[in-house]
């Protein structure tokens, strides 16, 4: 049986007489997801996005995160995979804008017309960047943790203004914050925790 043929039908979860997944080279793996999948992935994603280049960028994307699987043989069902990967990438991919926007029309207000006061567009991709980490870091806290910490460390309010933003007891901020900095520490320092 040819390697390829092997790898077609281990994918398709039909175990070939004698062929075992560790049989099969993880490049003609990879290669063969890619012809398989890649067609359907595009149109999916510039049916929703709406750009065929975009939609490019995306799959691209989507296969480099395969590429940094350990074991990409342990796929059991690829499309679906992908389908996640892609949705998360979309989801990154906006939750970035916004936090750009964002940071720009906050800038703009600070700053106003004074063009000599103006960021230049390294400090601005550098403010983006870091406020991207601090998102990323925070993405798995609950949601009032997550705002009480903003609160906290973006606009310097104390646990008494947090607390009647939130509409919860100064204490509970406290647990708020305490759960926040604890969930950034794992994430910072994996094998501490």
């Amino acid at each position: 049986m040819a390697p390829m043929n092997a790898a077609i039908k281990i994918h398709n979860g039909i175990r070939g007489e004698g062929v075992s997944a560790d049989s099969i080279q993880r490049n003609e793996l990879i290669s063969l997801l890619f012809h398989k999948h890649h067609g359907w992935l595009s149109a999916w994603l510039r049916k929703k996005t709406g750009c065929q280049h975009r939609a490019a960028d995306l799959v691209q994307e989507a296969f480099a995160r395969i590429l940094m699987l350990p074991d990409p043989r342990q796929l059991e069902q690829p499309r679906a995979f992908m389908v996640t990967t892609a949705t998360r990438i979309l989801i990154d991919e906006q939750r970035r804008r916004l936090l750009e926007q964002t940071y720009l029309e906050a800038l703009y207000r600070l700053q106003g017309d004074d063009p000599a006061s103006a960021d230049t567009p390294e400090q601005i991709m550098q403010a983006v960047q870091a406020l991207d980490a601090i998102s990323s870091m925070l993405d798995g806290l609950a949601a009032k943790p997550r705002r009480a910490f903003l609160l906290s460390r973006l606009d310097g309010l104390g646990h008494a203004e947090i607390a009647t933003e939130l509409g919860v007891s100064a204490s509970m901020v406290k647990q708020y914050l305490a759960s926040a900095l604890g969930h950034c520490y794992r994430v910072l320092y994996p094998a501490a925790a």
